[in-house]
């Protein structure tokens, strides 16, 4: 697995599937709004969120870019506080 991140192929795949991942977080959240007939953000949004901004850190901090690297990962904070919150409400 470490030859395929010393190839540049390697960090654009991961940064495509982390793109993928956060940008499929919409239409999770807009088809699941559909269906309620009112505004819903499901936990699966959330998890989509966290995955989706943990491989865009990876792939900025590789690249060196510290403006994406800092607004995705300050990102992380808030999916995971909010996916505590959802396991918060789901428990009671």
């Amino acid at each position: 697995m470490n030859q395929w991140f010393q190839s540049s192929a390697g960090w654009y795949a991961l940064g495509f599937v982390g793109q993928l991942l956060f940008s499929s977080r919409f239409f999770v959240q807009w088809l699941a709004s559909e269906r309620s007939g009112r505004v819903v953000i499901p936990k699966l949004f959330w998890y989509l969120s966290m995955l989706g901004g943990v491989a865009l850190t990876i792939f900025a901090v590789h690249r060196h870019d510290p403006v994406f690297a800092l607004g995705q990962g300050a990102g992380l904070l808030v999916y995971a506080r909010n996916l505590m919150l959802h396991q918060r409400s789901q428990a009671t």
